[in-house]
């Protein structure tokens, strides 16, 4: 079956501590639903800090602080899925966009060689 990489997003002024019960349930509920139902495969939240490194043509490798890309939102966490097509996992992310109240985006996941028996 294909797996689903799924990105949230926030926006660059994200402030955690206006997010409410609810919407803290919400995502709990969702995340209980897709476990039950055997399409999550992992799901975590990621820090708005990061540490970009970029391959120079001469062979040397550039650190700097923050995302590669200037932005106004990052991604804020990230799920596996394993559904039977796009319009499934889709179907689960109409929820998840919803209970996380953020953009999410959604990519197959490509394995090269693809392992055997999927």
């Amino acid at each position: 079956m294909p797996q689903y990489l799924v990105s949230t997003y926030i926006p660059d002024d994200f402030d955690p501590s206006l997010v409410t019960e609810e919407t803290v349930q919400a995502i709990h509920a969702l995340n209980k639903e897709m476990i039950a139902a055997g399409v999550r495969k992992f799901a975590c939240g990621l820090s708005p800090k990061a540490v970009t490194l970029r391959s120079q043509s001469n062979g040397e490798v550039v650190v700097t602080d923050g995302p590669y890309l200037e932005t106004k939102e990052f991604v804020g966490g990230l799920l596996i899925l394993e559904t039977e097509n796009l319009d499934e996992v889709v179907a689960w992310m109409r929820k998840g966009a919803k209970a996380f109240q953020s953009v999410v985006e959604v990519r197959e996941i490509f394995f090269n060689p693809a392992p055997e028996g999927g």
